[in-house]
Formats: C-alpha cells, sequence, structure tokens
C-alpha cells in the first residue's frame, strides 16, 4: 500500500512538471510569434517612455545644440564660449526697436527673418516631438534656451499688427567685411513688412514659429505662450489678408533668400495654429486651400523655401492619432502626398528618388546639399514614429510594401553618412568624430579672440592657411559634391558654410534617433 502510493505521487509530479513545461514552452512561442510578427510588419516596440541612449546620436545631439550659442547676437546670458562676446547691441535702434537678439543666419552678421522663422518652427517641432529624448540626454533646457533668443526677437520685430521687420544688416556691407560679429563697424540698415509692402511668406513662416512655440512654452510659462500665439494670430491674418511676395515687392531679397511662392507658408502657419489653438477655423483653411496650394500628388523637398512636405506630415499627424477629428476629410490628401514623400526617399522603392550619392546620401542641390539630406530625414524618422506609434505597420508603395522600421534605416542612414559614414570618412558636423572641417566658412570661427581687427585686414584671416583657431562646434556644414568630394577651404561657401536652418533640422534628426521611444499623440 505504502509502495503504491509513493509510485502514484511520484507519477503526479511527473505529469504536472510536463503540464507545468508545456505550459511554459507555449507561452514563449506565443510572446516571440508575436514579437515575431511585430518585427515582420515593421511595427517595431510598443510605445512608451524613452528606451536605451544611443551614445553616438546623444554625443552628436549635444554639439549640434552648441552651434546655436555660436550664432546668438545680443547681450550673451550664460555665455560659455570664450570666443564669442556682446555683439548687434544696438540693432533696430534706427526704428526705436531692440532687436539685439536673434541668430545670424551663417557665416554671416546678416539676421534673415525668413530663414530664422524657419529655424525657430523646425527647432519647436523637435522639441514638441522629441523632447522627452532631448530631456534623458540633459539637452532639452539648451534647446528652449535657444529657441527662446530667437523668439525674443520676433516679439520685438513685431511692434503692430501688421508690421513686421524681417532683416537687420546689409549683405551688400556685410560681405565686403571679414571680422567679428563683436567688433563690426559697418551700418546694420532694417527691412520691414507691412501692408503696403506686404510679405505673406515671411509673414506666415514667423506666424508658423510663433505658433509651435507657443506649444513648447505653454507649461513652462503661461504668459509667454499666450503672447506668442497672440503674435502668431496676428501675423497669420497680416499674411493672409495683405497677401504679395517679399521677393517681389522687396528686391533686394531676392539675391540670398528669394521666394517661390507663398502659399506653402499659409498652409505651414494655419497647420500650426491648429495644432495650437485646436480652432477649426484653421483646420477649414488648409482643406479649402489645398487644391490651391499643397500640389497634391506631387512630392517636394522640405526646405526654408517650400514647406509642403513638413505640412503634409504636420497634418498626417492628426489623421494618424485624430481619427474622429470633425473636418478631417480634407486631410486625406495631405496624408496621401506626405506618404509619396516617404516613398521618394525609400530606397527600394519603385517611385525611389534617383537623387543619391553612390554612398547612398540623398542629394538634390550642389549649393548646400545636406540641407535636403536632413531635411528629409528628420520627417521620415517622424513618419515612422507616427506610424509606430498608432500601430500602423507597413507603408504601400506602388504596390510594394515597406516597414515602418525601413523609414527609420533611411534616416539612419543619412544621420550616419553626416557623422562620418561616408566615402570620405569625415564628418560634416565640426567638432564630431575624428576628421571634419576645420576651415569652416564663418567669421567669428576663423579670427582669434584677441585680434583687432576692421573690416578689411580681417581677410588675412579669411586667406590663411591656419585652420580656424574657434572651433565651430555643432556646425553643419553645406555637404559634399554628388561626386562625394569635398574641398575644405574658407573661400568655398557652396560646401563649407554652415546654417542655423540646417543645425535645427539636424537637432530633430539627432532627438529622434537618441533612443527608440515614439512620439506623443498629442502636442498640447
Amino acid at each position: 500500500m505504502g509502495e503504491k502510493s509513493k509510485s502514484r505521487g511520484w507519477c503526479g509530479w511527473l505529469i504536472a512538471i510536463i503540464v507545468l513545461a508545456a505550459v511554459v514552452l507555449a507561452v514563449v512561442y506565443t510572446v516571440k510569434s508575436r514579437m515575431k510578427k511585430s518585427d515582420d510588419d515593421g511595427a517595431g516596440p510598443v510605445p512608451g517612455p524613452p528606451g536605451a541612449i544611443d551614445k553616438k546620436y546623444a554625443d552628436a545631439l549635444k554639439i549640434a545644440l552648441q552651434f546655436f550659442d555660436i550664432q546668438k547676437s545680443g547681450k550673451l546670458e550664460k555665455n560659455k564660449l570664450s570666443w564669442r562676446g556682446d555683439s548687434g547691441l544696438k540693432d533696430g535702434s534706427e526704428a526705436n526697436l531692440d532687436l539685439s537678439k536673434g541668430l545670424y543666419d551663417a557665416g554671416d552678421h546678416i539676421k534673415f527673418g525668413f530663414p530664422m522663422a524657419f529655424t525657430a518652427t523646425v527647432l519647436s517641432w523637435s522639441i514638441l516631438e522629441y523632447g522627452d529624448q532631448m530631456e534623458v540626454v540633459n539637452q532639452l533646457d539648451p534647446a528652449k534656451e535657444s529657441l527662446r533668443w530667437t523668439t525674443d526677437f520676433f516679439i520685438k520685430a513685431h511692434p503692430s499688427d501688421d508690421v513686421l521687420y524681417i532683416q537687420v544688416g546689409d549683405p551688400k556691407v556685410d560681405h565686403k567685411c571679414w571680422e567679428r560679429p563683436e567688433t563690426m563697424t559697418g551700418k546694420r540698415p532694417l527691412i520691414k513688412i507691412d501692408a503696403e509692402t506686404p510679405g505673406t511668406e515671411v509673414a506666415a513662416e514667423t506666424a508658423a514659429a510663433m505658433a509651435s512655440a507657443s506649444l513648447v512654452f505653454k507649461e513652462s510659462d503661461p504668459q509667454y505662450s499666450a503672447t506668442l500665439l497672440k503674435h502668431a494670430k496676428q501675423l497669420f491674418d497680416f499674411a493672409d489678408t495683405k497677401r504679395g511676395s517679399y521677393s517681389f515687392n522687396i528686391p533686394e531679397v531676392q539675391t540670398y533668400y528669394n521666394s517661390t511662392g507663398y502659399g506653402d507658408e499659409l498652409l505651414w502657419a494655419a497647420s500650426w495654429l491648429y495644432h495650437a489653438t485646436e480652432d477649426k477655423t484653421y483646420l477649414d483653411y488648409v482643406s479649402k486651400h489645398g487644391n490651391e496650394f499643397a500640389s497634391f500628388g506631387n512630392p517636394t523637398w522640405f526646405s526654408w523655401d517650400n514647406k509642403l512636405a513638413g505640412t503634409q506630415v504636420l497634418l498626417s499627424r492628426l489623421l494618424f492619432f485624430k481619427k474622429d477629428l470633425s473636418g478631417s476629410k480634407g486631410l486625406k490628401s495631405y496624408r496621401d502626398t506626405a506618404k509619396a514623400v516617404m516613398c521618394g526617399v525609400l530606397p527600394k522603392s519603385p517611385t525611389a528618388t534617383a537623387s543619391r550619392t553612390n554612398g547612398g546620401l540623398v542629394w538634390v542641390s550642389e549649393w548646400n546639399s545636406l540641407q535636403q539630406s536632413v531635411s528629409a530625414a528628420f520627417l521620415a524618422s517622424l513618419f515612422s514614429d507616427y506610424m509606430l506609434s498608432s500601430r500602423i505597420h507597413k507603408i504601400s508603395c506602388d504596390g510594394k510594401i515597406f516597414k515602418a522600421t525601413e523609414l527609420r534605416d533611411f534616416a539612419k542612414s543619412q544621420a550616419d553618412y553626416m557623422l562620418g559614414k561616408n566615402p570620405m570618412g569625415m564628418s560634416f558636423v565640426v567638432g564630431y568624430g575624428d576628421k571634419y572641417p576645420e576651415f569652416v566658412h564663418h567669421r567669428g570661427a576663423s579670427i582669434p579672440a584677441d585680434a583687432t581687427t576692421g573690416c578689411l585686414d580681417g581677410f588675412k584671416y579669411f586667406n590663411s592657411t591656419k585652420p580656424n583657431p574657434n572651433i565651430a562646434y555643432g556646425a553643419l556644414v553645406g555637404g559634399p559634391f554628388f561626386n562625394e568630394t569635398f574641398l575644405d577651404s574658407r573661400d568655398n561657401p557652396m560646401q563649407n558654410e554652415p546654417t542655423t536652418y540646417n543645425n535645427a533640422l539636424l537637432v530633430g534628426l539627432l532627438s529622434s534617433l537618441v533612443t527608440t521611444s515614439s512620439v506623443l499623440q498629442s502636442l498640447k
């Protein structure tokens, strides 16, 4: 009797162990199957807080944000750069305004309002989408500080409803000199738009900048946010009711930042105002004027001049996350065109752009070639994250299916190329990696901080065969030619001059790649 009981007990335990093992194996198989299905779908991990940090992109982001400190005008606060000091303190004085803040555009000392506003809008967008990633690597505060420095300028540059100062300095005078901003002596004339001389594109872009920035500061400084939103609404009304191209009305701006049209800026600004206010009037505006301005079905490159691709991706966000949104039917064509933009950048897509170097870099323009590369990568990363966060796994390009993660892979390929994974073996971000441009076309970086120069004698530093004495950390230079050659020379602004708007796009791209996190479903 006892022996039989022991035998039955032993058999019972054996059966229990076998059953338990079978259950464990079934659970493991189910989890692995789901993970494989997720990988096959391209959905990636379930959305959540920032994951593991990619040190490469985190380090590059920290460096890239430093370029905005290098470009600041005005009485500097918390200045950590030994070779930068106060400058442009009297800017705006001829109109009894304080326009001392803001950002110098590139390697010169002009404040061009049109690209500066684009810089602010993209920087805002980057913070709104990827602020949590920035915060994980302690870069959110520097990004917000640089943004506020810029929007402070725009508040002062907009003294009344239909008046906006859009340029400080004269390029003809400035470009004849090679001197540090701290010691510049040339006249700093102002250019403005008003009811008699409208400039729809620059007014609308500035409205977009202030509307997007109002969202950035909504929680941390509600009063400042409200001020920005008030200016944004006024500027949009000015842009829309007093239509006229600033390039046509002010011919002298054509040489440097000529606009090819203002319809894209109107749609861009209205899109940001909708996100900032949720006022359906702005949503109706983009639906009503889409056929007129949006160039549906025709993918474009996102840049300081053309905002269509950015607008299409931004409005796609609403369809991804607000499926029951009233009035959203008019947005379908925006998302369809955004998808066409994505299919254009995917290397194996039937509709892939042929504008690529042998090394895989999207290459569209000889001058400042990296602008389209970095903007395309930024938008691809955003769209991929919209798909991930809304659990939409695939995108179809003329019947061929691609994973959401393939868009992110494309974005990484462009970022990696800029950071040194290219046939030249050099980084195009100054200060990142072992090899980067040393003769950057940048006045402040090329002249020793203790040098005393006038307008013309500073050219001895321009012509010097020695590397720049000051490193313009974070500057994304223009980039390589199509044949993947690059001449590191100060006398080569086509390839070797950095710009603030390129850096804003770079900050957005790198922020998206710092971790595996997805985006928030609402920007508010």
